[in-house]
């Protein structure tokens, strides 16, 4: 009976990975351990990993193996487990972040292994001393100082995009459409030269949700210099760029504003690194119009 479970077992596996590859495409199948307990932790794990016609994550509870489907021109091995991580399961790569971890049900608390954290330490050679460290889960300020590196990094790579943001918000202010349309090129080169893989895990979750659009926005402002055109598409650029400011901060406080007669009447908001008020839907016909109603530190 045992072994007709197996192969039964089997075979649904084999069934699961033939649907998937004719899902996705582009698609490239892999195996790697993730740890976990019990069927609970299966429903989680394939959760956070899958992405419909993107990823498939197929995990079994008593070998710990998963098969990951993907489309390798959309997404990678270490994006699926970086999600399985934040969602507190460990992988043969990445660490999941401690509260994480601590969330899950006492069933599904794991018996854990020392990995790089997924939030973690650059690939470097270690000496045996910082290791034994590690595997120890000494956590000190050696430990600690790495992380500032890596959001140094972020805000390197992002400063330009909001720089950009800012320049385009002004050319709104000042009603000229053709400036606006000059730095939403400027903005569309910061936002194309933007490595994901380099950002904290924070923010690289987050700019993986707001990327497609900022993008397609950007592009529509570039494209025209209708002011009016340009407004219209600012105000979700701006819900998008607060959503990616708010977890990657910027280097001085930024003001989250908003006009309650932009949009018809239904109000809309922009970020501003002045908190006097310098209405983009308006201009001069009504400079001051709104007020701010969060500051992003």
């Amino acid at each position: 009976m045992k072994s007709i479970k197996k192969i039964l077992m089997a075979i649904t596996l084999l069934l699961s990975m033939t649907i998937a590859n004719a899902q996705i495409k582009n698609a490239k199948t892999e195996t790697v351990k993730i740890y976990g307990n019990c069927g609970m932790c299966e429903t989680t794990i394939e959760k956070a990993g899958n992405i419909k016609k993107v990823a498939q994550v197929d995990w079994d509870k008593d070998t710990k193996m998963a098969t990951l489907t993907y489309d390798s021109a959309k997404t990678n091995q270490d994006e699926i487990l970086k999600r399985i991580a934040l969602a507190g399961y460990d992988s043969e790569k990445f660490l999941a972040p401690d509260a994480a971890y601590n969330s899950l049900a006492g069933c599904c608390q794991y018996e854990r292994e020392a990995k790089v954290s997924v939030t973690g330490f650059a690939k470097t050679k270690e000496s045996d001393r910082e290791q034994a460290k590690k595997m120890a889960g000494m956590e000190n300020h050696e430990n600690h100082a790495e992380t500032p590196k890596k959001d140094q990094v972020a805000e390197n790579q992002l400063k330009p995009v909001f720089e950009n943001y800012f320049l385009l918000k002004d050319a709104l202010v000042k009603t000229d459409g053709k400036v606006a349309s000059s730095v939403a090129k400027d903005l569309l080169t910061s936002l194309n030269g933007v490595k994901m893989d380099k950002l904290a895990m924070d923010v690289h979750m987050v700019w993986m949700k707001v990327m497609k659009d900022l993008t397609a926005d950007t592009k529509s402002v570039s494209e025209t210099q209708d002011i009016k055109k340009q407004r219209m598409v600012f105000m979700s650029l701006s819900k998008n760029m607060y959503d990616l400011i708010k977890v990657a901060k910027y280097e001085t406080p930024v003001f989250y504003q908003f006009c309650p007669m932009a949009n018809g009447g239904k109000g809309a908001n922009w970020l501003s690194k002045d908190n006097g008020i310098k209405n983009p839907y308006y201009g001069s016909q009504m400079l001051s119009c709104g007020k701010t109603v969060e500051t992003i530190k």
